[in-house]
C-alpha cells in the first residue's frame, strides 16, 4: 500500500509552508500517524515534529506534516520542483 499519494499545492499550503515549516500530502486513507511520519522522514530525510490527519469533503484523507528542523519544508518543495 502506497502512503503519500502527492502533496497538496494550493496558496494556502504555500502560505503555511513559508510561515509555519508545512506541508499538506493527500494520503491513503487507511493510514496512520505513525506510518506517515516514517514514510515521510525516510522520503525526504527530515525529521517529522507533527503529523495532523483530517478527511476533506472530497473522502480523502489530508495530512498536514510538520518538520522540525527550520525551512525543512522550502527545502522539500524545491526538491520536488514545485518551489
Amino acid at each position: 500500500m502506497t502512503i503519500l499519494k502527492y502533496p497538496l499545492v494550493t496558496e494556502k499550503a504555500m502560505m503555511m509552508a513559508d510561515k509555519e515549516n508545512t506541508l499538506q500530502f493527500l494520503v491513503a486513507r487507511g493510514a496512520t500517524r505513525d506510518q506517515i511520519r516514517r514514510e515521510l522522514e525516510t522520503a525526504y530525510e527530515q525529521e517529522v515534529k507533527s503529523v495532523r490527519t483530517m478527511m476533506t469533503t472530497k473522502g480523502e484523507k489530508k495530512a498536514i506534516v510538520r518538520f522540525a528542523k527550520e525551512k525543512a519544508a522550502e527545502e522539500i518543495l524545491s526538491r520536488l520542483g514545485i518551489m
